[in-house]
């Protein structure tokens, strides 16, 4: 191999085996397609595959992890099976009721990304002595490598090459792009992460498995994984929910709410005040315990120009220079807005070009220049 210096890659498209060397990494199976995907591309790059699979308790399990088997089968893996129930209703599903019922709207695949999917699979691969671990997630890493002169038969690639400053991109689809999931990552992590589907197509994807034979489950996991009903219907089985009056902005009472938790900012859906609407929820008044709403979708009240932002962890180690212009999204495929973000105290105050609807405490803002993750945080107010 020629010598190369200060070369750009993704680590998808560079190839260890080059470096005669079986590299394990242990990948993370739903038993879905993109994961199932994920784990045949390493493989064909001659990587030393190890399947792992959660049981989370979550929707449609034994189908679920028959698929993963399948697969695993036909790769011609090992399948490792962790029974996590437990740990995901205490990180998890505990922290979404708990949201809910303080007045925040959490997002769980965000949590579990950091404590379940990538934060235990890093250590059981530490564990069990695996060089990377990978998910089917459609993102993408950069890694600058700085090399010296190689001798892949004599050297050992870990002192060969050093990793500097690793970048979480924006994935070749755009639509499917899921970096705005990843923000809580660090150096550390990122260092140790394999991304195959971030130069992929969700089409590619699939043509990928039909080609190949992949016996993966044909229907699409869930936005989130453990609920088996919709989420009011959830939040009714799980929390004490106390009915208060529905109000206008002006102090029109409407009719009755079946609890503050069911509802967030901006939303429609669920209010039962009959024969009359569509009303969207402005406000909730938790001392009076009453849900104020508005009738117009484009009320000046729904919209902020600003937030706050806690809990921020920037992909770099460390805080970039401030005041940061870049852009954000307040959701997951929302387009971006640019933004100007400082420091306010411990939180970060975000600062938008335009009024946003709907910003929403509990869902995080993440932060991007040039199709790049720079951080994310929790939103406050």
């Amino acid at each position: 191999m020629r010598n190369i210096k200060n070369k750009k890659i993704y680590p998808e498209h560079f190839d260890f085996t080059q470096c005669k060397l079986r590299r394990k990494v242990f990948v993370a199976m739903s038993g879905g397609v993109d994961s199932s995907a994920a784990a045949w591309l390493l493989k064909k790059q001659g990587f030393k595959v190890v399947g792992v699979f959660f049981n989370l308790g979550q929707v449609q399990y034994d189908k679920s992890l028959a698929a993963a088997k399948k697969v695993a089968q036909k790769i011609g893996m090992p399948l490792k099976v962790i029974d996590l129930k437990k740990k995901f209703r205490r990180e998890v599903i505990d922290y979404f009721l708990k949201s809910y019922q303080q007045g925040s709207t959490p997002n769980p695949c965000i949590v579990c990304n950091k404590k379940i999917k990538f934060g235990l699979l890093l250590r059981l691969a530490k564990k069990y002595k695996a060089d990377f671990i990978a998910t089917g997630h459609y993102a993408r890493l950069q890694r600058n490598f700085k090399y010296q002169v190689l001798n892949f038969k004599n050297s050992n690639i870990k002192n060969s090459f050093k990793i500097k400053n690793l970048k979480l991109k924006i994935a070749r689809d755009s639509v499917k792009d899921q970096s705005y999931f990843l923000y809580t990552l660090t150096q550390g992590q990122l260092a140790k992460i394999i991304f195959p589907l971030g130069d992929y197509t969700k089409e590619e994807v699939k043509k990928i498995a039909e080609k190949n034979h992949l016996p993966y489950l044909k229907k699409e996991s869930q936005d989130i994984c453990f609920l088996f009903c919709e989420t009011a219907e959830f939040l009714k089985q799980n929390l004490k929910l106390k009915p208060g009056p529905i109000v206008t902005m002006a102090g029109q009472l409407l009719g009755r709410h079946e609890g503050l938790p069911l509802y967030t900012s901006g939303q429609r859906r669920a209010i039962k005040i009959g024969g009359s609407g569509p009303f969207y929820v402005a406000g909730r008044d938790f001392k009076e315990n009453q849900l104020i709403v508005t009738g117009k979708f484009d009320d000046s009240v729904l919209y902020s120009d600003k937030l706050l932002a806690g809990q921020v962890n920037w992909l770099a180690g460390e805080s970039p220079k401030l005041p940061l212009k870049c852009r954000a999204r307040i959701r997951y495929q929302q387009s971006l807005v640019h933004c100007l973000v400082s420091k306010k105290g411990k939180n970060y105050l975000v600062k938008f070009s335009q009024k946003l609807r709907a910003i929403t405490p509990g869902q995080s803002v993440v932060f991007y220049r040039d199709g790049t993750v720079l951080g994310g945080g929790i939103i406050k107010k």
